[in-house]
Order: structure tokens, then C-alpha cells, then sequence
């Protein structure tokens, strides 16, 4: 009975052992898989961390190009405003000049009409003298 008894045990404690194995074996390669996973993660995140990082630096590139654009174009309005300015202050030069030389030429238009009439009245009276002169002895 006593031999029975052990050999049932010991027969029990085979499949036991048998099973404990199994699940370790299992587990195991559970652990081996879950390990795999991890590294296949980490390289991933790696990857996704380099990427992040070339985007920051492109991005930093293109906001530094981007700035001295805007730089660029900023002083060049600049320019062009300042151009501007002397441009209208020298239209506004221009203009008066212009102004004060239509007066100009108008007090002399003025002036020449009044000379020419004088002339044509000088005239006259040198014909009516001459005139008058002919008929006096």
C-alpha cells in the first residue's frame, strides 16, 4: 500500500513537475516575447525621438530663413518708404516751382498784351501825327 501510495506520488509529482515545467518553458517564452516587444518599443521610440528631433531642426531652419525674410523685407520697405517720402517731397518741390513758373509766365503774358497794346496805340498816334504832319505846311 505504502509502495502504491509513493509510486502515485511520485507519479503525481512527475506530471507536476512535467506541468511546472511547461509553465516555466511558457513562460519563458513568454518573458523572450514580451523582451522582443520592449526592444522592438524602444527601437521605435528611438526612431520617433531622431525624427522629432531632424522636424525641430528643420523647423528651427526654416523659422531662422523665415526671420531673415521678414528682415530682409522689412528693411527694404523701409527703404522704399523712405523713398517715397522724398519722392513726394520732391514732387512737392516740383510743384510749387511749377506754380510759381505759371505765375511767372502769366505776369509776363500779362505784360507783353499790355506792351502790345501800348504798342498799337504808339502806333496809331505816330499814323495820326504823320497824317496830321502831311496836311500841316
Amino acid at each position: 500500500l505504502i509502495s502504491s501510495a509513493t509510486k502515485s506520488l511520485r507519479m503525481e509529482t512527475e506530471i507536476l513537475e512535467k506541468k511546472l515545467q511547461d509553465a516555466q518553458m511558457k513562460l519563458a517564452e513568454k518573458d523572450g516575447d514580451k523582451e522582443k516587444e520592449i526592444q522592438s518599443l524602444k527601437r521605435f521610440i528611438s526612431e520617433l525621438e531622431f525624427q522629432l528631433t531632424m522636424e525641430k531642426s528643420n523647423n528651427e531652419s526654416f523659422l531662422d530663413k523665415l526671420r531673415k525674410e521678414i528682415k530682409h523685407k522689412s528693411d527694404e520697405l523701409e527703404k522704399l518708404t523712405q523713398e517715397k517720402t522724398q519722392l513726394i517731397h520732391s514732387l512737392s518741390q516740383v510743384q510749387e516751382e511749377n506754380s510759381l513758373l505759371q505765375d511767372t509766365v502769366r505776369r509776363e503774358c500779362e505784360e507783353r498784351f499790355e506792351l502790345t497794346a501800348a504798342l498799337g496805340r504808339a502806333r496809331e498816334q505816330v499814323l495820326e501825327l504823320r497824317r496830321l504832319s502831311g496836311t500841316l505846311p
